[in-house]
């Protein structure tokens, strides 16, 4: 009221960390396992993961990792939703919460801006039309890292490689894929058939342009839901691949995911891929790709290590926890 002004004497100071929050804190620092704060790493760098996906790279069974997810969430380290589906349930879907956000900051000694964390954004994803887009991805990395004859030695996510490289390319994962005495680094492009071929085509400028001011050519899979939807695709690539400068800046394979097996084992490693050059029709495994492309960049068998970047500063999680014993 302009009658009555406040008094500064009658307004709040500061209000200090509750001891309520204070004890939270350490008790989590005592709680978390190894595993858990992988977890947490997971579901920061990856937005949203499933329960089965969890499982699969993470726990032995699924009602050890119900188990463990349920009593993160009960520690606020975690929040979950289920969509709704027109047939059938869902998963539960992992995202961090306001206490995960905490915790990693605390690690990396930054405060939880830093982080671009936002409590609403993080459970906003349950609402996101890309929601089944993100699954896709998270699935593909998830069968491809679970692999008993294949290492995934690198997956970074979408947001990662668009606040790396989003000026010039877009892809919704990068990987590093060993087998055997083969390693390769690809980009993923990840198709549901849901975009215009030429709005997933047009891609293929900014790529050329990142091989060429990084000079490091990185191979492209595209990853399709069908055969025609692939077919279409390759007949777009190749009319667009015309167009650049060097071609050869911008290795391009396809597969089509109704070839993959439908065992619950099934990976995106197996004999599904067809070099853009091939014309004989013959798939090869992922890493017999590496031997199609001489003039690729090698790369070591090893975890890379990123660029820096303000919108990037946690380095990304291993695909898989590490080996503690955790139950």
């Amino acid at each position: 009221m302009i009658a009555r002004p406040a008094r500064q004497r009658s307004l709040r100071g500061l209000v200090p960390t509750s001891p309520a929050l204070a004890r939270q804190h350490a008790r989590l620092a005592v709680c978390l396992t190894e595993r858990d704060r992988w977890i947490l790493r997971m579901c920061h760098e990856h937005r949203v993961l499933t329960t089965h996906q969890l499982t699969a790279l993470g726990f032995g069974t699924g009602s050890a990792a119900r188990r463990r997810l349920k009593r993160l969430r009960c520690e606020g380290v975690l929040d979950s939703f289920r969509p709704l589906l027109v047939v059938g349930s869902a998963p539960a879907h992992w995202v961090l919460a306001p206490a995960g956000a905490a915790v990693l900051a605390a690690e990396a000694g930054i405060e939880i801006r830093e982080l671009g964390y936002r409590p609403d954004r993080a459970l906003g994803i349950a609402h996101s039309l890309h929601l089944a887009h993100t699954l896709g991805v998270n699935d593909w990395f998830t069968a491809l890292a679970c692999d008993p004859a294949t290492s995934l030695l690198a997956w970074w996510s979408q947001y990662r490689c668009h606040a790396l490289w989003g000026d010039l390319a877009r892809p919704d994962g990068y990987g590093r894929f060993t087998s055997a005495a083969t390693t390769l680094d690809f980009f993923l492009e990840f198709d549901l058939g849901t975009m215009t071929l030429s709005t997933v085509t047009a891609k293929l400028t900014g790529y050329a342009e990142l091989a060429r001011t990084s000079a490091v050519i990185t191979p492209i899979l595209l990853w399709t839901p069908t055969l025609a939807r692939e077919e279409a695709m390759r007949k777009q690539v190749r009319h667009n691949r015309t167009g650049l400068a060097d071609p050869d800046l911008v290795p391009v394979a396809t597969a089509a995911a109704e070839l993959a097996s439908h065992h619950r084992t099934a990976s995106p490693a197996e004999r599904l891929w067809l070099p853009l050059e091939s014309t004989g029709g013959q798939r090869v495994t992922l890493a017999q790709l590496a031997a199609a492309w001489p003039h690729r960049t090698p790369v070591p068998a090893t975890v890379p290590v990123p660029p820096t970047s303000r919108h990037a500063i946690l380095t990304p999680p291993p695909p898989r926890p590490p080996e503690t014993g955790d139950r």
